[in-house]
C-alpha cells in the first residue's frame, strides 16, 4: 500500500491519545518505586544521580521507539533480524519472559498490593489477599487486552489521565509543603563517588528500554488504527508521540527523586520505594492516603499490565500463529497471576540478574538500530557488536545473583576475572569497551571491505 487510508495530518487530539497511551505503557509498577528509593539512596547527591536515571530510564526508552521507527519494525523480533532469525527469535522470547510472565507483568500485581493493599489487612491475609487480588487485577488486564482495538481507547482516554490527577495531587500537597530540603540529606556510601553511574544502573529496573521495544507491535498496530498505514508515515508519527511520552515521564522522574530525597528529613532509607510512597501518602494525606494510594498504584500498574500482555499476544501469534492471539493472551495472565504469588521481593531479587544480562545487549541494538542507516544495516556490524558484548553480559548476570549464586565457588572465580580483565567493571560498565571494540571492528569492515574489493578486482 504506496497511500495511507488516512491522508490527513493526524490532529493535535490524535498526537495526545498516542502519546497518553505510550505513556500509559511505559509508567507503570517500577516507574513510581525506583525513582522514590533512588533518591533516598542519593540524599544530597540527588541531582548527579537523577541524571544517570534518566539516561537509561528516559533517553534509552525513548531511542527504543526510535528504534522501531528508523527501520520500520514491528516489534523486538525486527530489531534482531538483522543477527538472523534464531537471534531475533531467542531474543525476543528473553525480552518478552523478563518483561512478561517471569518478572515484569507480575510485578505490576505485586507492587499495587504491597504498598498500597496490604497495609490495611490483617497479616494473617497477606497471602489470601494476593491470591484474590492477583487473580481479580489479571482478569481486568485480560478483559481490557481482549479487543486489541479497545487497547488505544481504554489505555489512552480513560486510565492514564485519572492516573495523573491522582499523582499529581500529592506531588502537589509535596511541592507547596517539602518535608525537608533534599540537598541537605545523607547519602548511602555507593552515592558519595559515583551517583550518576549507580543512578544509571537503577534505570535498568524500570525495563523500559526492553518494554520499548516489546510495545512496538502494540504502538504500530494503534497508529495504523487512526489510518497512518503507510510505513514511513506510521514511523514519523510513532517517534514523534515517543517524545512527547517520554519527555513527560522525565519531568515525573525529577519530581519522584528529589521527593525521595526529601523523605530523609522525617525517615529512615526504606527497603523499598513502594515503602517510601506509602509513608509520603500518610503523611500529607492521613489515613485518606491509603486508599488513594491503592487506587493510584493500582490504576498505573494495570495500564502497564494490559500494554505487557498484549505485546505478548500480539508477538507470540505472529510468530506462533498456530496458537491464537486470544489463547497466547490467556496462557501470559495465568502465568504472571501464578508469578505474582512468590511475592515482591522474591520477583525483585531474582530479575536483577536478567536485567543485567539483557540490558547491555538491548542497549548496543537500540543504538546500531538508530544508526542502522548510516551502515545498511549491515549484519557484520550487528554480529561484531553483539559478539564482543556477550561476555560481560553474562559476567555481569553471575555477578548479580543472589548469594547461593554469586558467592559460590564459581561466582566468585568469575567475579574476580571480571574486575580484573574489564574496565569499568566496578560500576557495571564493563560491556561499553568490548562493544565499542566490536563496533570498531564492524564499521572498518563495512566501510574498507568494498574498497579493498575493488582494488583486488583492479
Amino acid at each position: 500500500m504506496n497511500q495511507d487510508l488516512n491522508q490527513k495530518p493526524l490532529s493535535k487530539k490524535d498526537y495526545f491519545v498516542v502519546s497518553s497511551m505510550l505513556f500509559a505503557l511505559f509508567f507503570g509498577a517500577g516507574n513510581l518505586i525506583f525513582p522514590l528509593h533512588l533518591g533516598q539512596m542519593a540524599g544530597a547527591h540527588w541531582f548527579l544521580a537523577m541524571l544517570g536515571f534518566l539516561v537509561t530510564a528516559v533517553a534509552l526508552p525513548l531511542l527504543s521507539v526510535l528504534a522501531i521507527s528508523v527501520t520500520k519494525s514491528e516489534g523486538v523480533y525486527d530489531i534482531g533480524k538483522p543477527l538472523g532469525p534464531v537471534f531475533a527469535l531467542t531474543f525476543m522470547v528473553l525480552i518478552h519472559a523478563t518483561i512478561g510472565p517471569l518478572f515484569g507483568t507480575p510485578r505490576t500485581a505485586t507492587v499495587p498490593f504491597t504498598v498500597g493493599v496490604q497495609p490495611l489487612l490483617p497479616e494473617s491475609w497477606a497471602r489470601p489477599g494476593l491470591l484474590l487480588f492477583s487473580a481479580l487485577f489479571f482478569v481486568f488486564a485480560f478483559l481490557i487486552a481482549y479487543q486489541e482495538s479497545n487497547i488505544l481507547n481504554s489505555l489512552g482516554k480513560i486510565l492514564n489521565p485519572l492516573f495523573l490527577l491522582l499523582l499529581f495531587s500529592i506531588f502537589l500537597l509535596a511541592f507547596t509543603s517539602p518535608m525537608g530540603k533534599a540537598a541537605a540529606q545523607p547519602a548511602i556510601t555507593e552515592y558519595h563517588h559515583a551517583a550518576f553511574f549507580n543512578g544509571f544502573l537503577q534505570g535498568y529496573n524500570t525495563m523500559d528500554a526492553l518494554a520499548g521495544l516489546a510495545f512496538g507491535v502494540t504502538v504500530v498496530t494503534a497508529v495504523r488504527q487512526l489510518g497512518k498505514t503507510t510505513p514511513s508515515s506510521n514511523a514519523k508519527v510513532t517517534a514523534k508521540a515517543g517524545l512527547f511520552a517520554t519527555a513527560a515521564i522525565g519531568i515525573l522522574y525529577v519530581g519522584l527523586i528529589w521527593l525521595g530525597a526529601t523523605t530523609l528529613a522525617h525517615f529512615k532509607l526504606s527497603a523499598d520505594g513502594g515503602v517510601a510512597f506509602n509513608q509520603i501518602v500518610t503523611f500529607y494525606m492521613g489515613g485518606i492516603g491509603h486508599a488513594l494510594l491503592a487506587t493510584l498504584m493500582t490504576l498505573t500498574c494495570l495500564t502497564t499490565a494490559v500494554g505487557l500482555v498484549a505485546a505478548f499476544a500480539q508477538d507470540f501469534h505472529k510468530h506462533f500463529p498456530k496458537i491464537s492471539y486470544h489463547v497466547w493472551l490467556s496462557l501470559m495472565c495465568f502465568a504472571s497471576f501464578v508469578t505474582a504469588n512468590f511475592g515482591l521481593d522474591t520477583i525483585i531479587e531474582w530479575s536483577t540478574p536478567m536485567l543485567m544480562f539483557l540490558y547491555p545487549f538491548a542497549m548496543v541494538l537500540i543504538l546500531l538500530s538508530v544508526c542502522s542507516p548510516l551502515f545498511d544495516r549491515d549484519p557484520v556490524v550487528y554480529g561484531l557488536v553483539v559478539g564482543f558484548t556477550t561476555i560481560p553480559a553474562l559476567l555481569d548476570m553471575v555477578t548479580a545473583f543472589p548469594p547461593v549464586v554469586s558467592q559460590s565457588g564459581l561466582g566468585k572465580a568469575l567475579t574476580a576475572f571480571q574486575q580484573s580483565v574489564l574496565p569499568f567493571s566496578g560500576i557495571g560498565m564493563d560491556w561499553v569497551v568490548p562493544a565499542l571494540v566490536g563496533a570498531v571492528l564492524g564499521l572498518g569492515y563495512h566501510f574498507l571491505h568494498p574498497v579493498f574489493s575493488r582494488a583486488y578486482q583492479n
